[in-house]
């Protein structure tokens, strides 16, 4: 079994309010996260050069041999072929940046101090790359990655039987694990693959446009609209129309409002009848908060629509303009669009926004995560509160000392 490392670098920061609690390599497209693709593309075990203050939760294994890989790289035939081929010493650039790299144990340990120049380097040519550079790319890249993840997990399997009750379209890419329930839907995969995972529920009324996912023991809600290329991640309910979007798992939005262009991390809920807009009124090139230059940049997109972290919440009737960036741990609510740009752990909305108190939010997510037979554990508290810190320069209304009284104060009382 290959001993892969998967590694960050400086995309990480662009792939920002996401990759505040994970590695890149952890992201969700298609219907794997990136590091699950890599594990069955190179029948290994994955390991993570990280943060930091992530690096107790995604720590790394060294090897006599180590193939070490640049987490935001999407694995494929291409790919893959020629990382089978390198030998010790050997590293794979793409204008110059690191792609991945076979070390033995010396050389890995030489690598970490940046003594790259000993590496037998070569640039890749003409080969077909599916790399995420930036929020957007997420939803952008989830077609490919749909139909590359689809042919991996289906290769040489039948599907369960779809029931005579539904109506499908391209039955040939349409594949229900066990323990799925699809009854009186239409399934139309002329178009991409429909994938529902094991123990999903699929119910009446439903219509969905592939390329699709729903992901282990998630439920699309009764006369939802989805189309494609949308991925739906374990343990979710969704409902009402949607589009093109990506929802890591463990989220809800299972009320009617439109979602399109869109990410959504873990563990948020969009509340009845939230919508976001994915298209400006003058047709205009969508910008979208970067977290690198900590302003308003141009993603080159005419469609973009709402991009949220983990463990943040939408009130009913929350509206939310083009291209909209909440943080984690945000609770939004109240009339008319809030800001494009909300900090993690915010409270409020057009009508102003204070700062979330971390006890009261971790109360709030508890509360959630209970419901889902789940919890907050010690190490993913430590974690949020790292963020905390770690984001309180993009809330300008709350000062470092304030910050700084608020986590004192909440790990004395921890």
């Amino acid at each position: 079994m290959r001993n892969i490392i998967l590694f960050d670098n400086e995309t990480r920061d662009r792939l920002l309010p996401f990759t505040y609690t994970r590695p890149v390599c952890e992201i969700r497209v298609g219907i794997l996260k990136i590091r699950e693709k890599w594990e069955k593309w190179l029948h290994g075990k994955v390991s993570f050069i990280t943060q930091e203050y992530l690096s107790e939760k995604y720590d790394i294994t060294i090897s006599e041999r180590n193939y070490l890989i640049n987490g935001s790289v999407i694995p494929n035939q291409e790919i893959c072929s020629l990382v089978r081929q390198m030998e010790d010493g050997e590293a794979m650039l793409l204008n110059g940046e690191l792609i991945a790299a076979v070390l033995d144990r010396d050389q890995f340990n030489r690598l970490m101090y940046d003594d790259i120049e000993e590496l037998s380097s070569f640039e890749l040519n003409d080969t077909p790359i599916i790399k995420i550079n930036n929020l957007w790319d997420i939803f952008l890249v989830n077609d490919q990655a749909i139909r590359s993840d689809f042919d991996l997990l289906t290769k040489g399997r039948k599907s369960q039987p779809v029931s005579s009750t539904n109506k499908v379209l391209g039955q040939s890419k349409v594949f229900i694990e066990q323990g799925a329930k699809v009854e009186c839907a239409v399934l139309n995969a002329e178009k991409g693959p429909v994938y529902i995972g094991r123990n999903a529920e699929v119910m009446e009324g439903s219509l969905i446009r592939g390329p699709f996912v729903l992901g282990e023991g998630s439920v699309v809600k009764m006369g939802a609209k989805i189309y494609g290329p949308t991925s739906i991640g374990p343990k979710c309910t969704v409902g009402g129309e949607i589009k093109n979007t990506v929802i890591f798992g463990n989220s809800n939005k299972g009320h009617e409002g439109y979602l399109g262009n869109s990410v959504i991390g873990e563990w948020c809920n969009l509340g009845a009848d939230t919508n976001c807009s994915n298209l400006k009124n003058n047709w205009s090139e969508v910008k979208v908060w970067d977290y690198v230059s900590g302003r308003f940049a141009k993603t080159g997109q005419l469609k973009a629509g709402l991009f949220m972290g983990d463990h943040s919440m939408a009130g009913i009737n929350t509206m939310f303009n083009t291209g909209t960036v909440v943080g984690l741990c945000c609770n939004v609510f109240g009339a008319n669009f809030p800001r494009n740009f909300i900090p993690s752990f915010s409270w409020g909305g057009k009508a102003g926004i204070t700062t979330y108190d971390p006890s009261k939010a971790f109360e709030a997510i508890d509360n959630m995560m209970k419901i889902h037979g789940s919890m907050l554990s010690a190490e993913d508290r430590l974690l949020l509160l790292k963020v905390f810190e770690e984001s309180a320069k993009y809330r300008p209304w709350e000062s470092e000392e304030d910050t700084s009284k608020k986590l004192k104060k909440i790990i004395e009382a921890s």
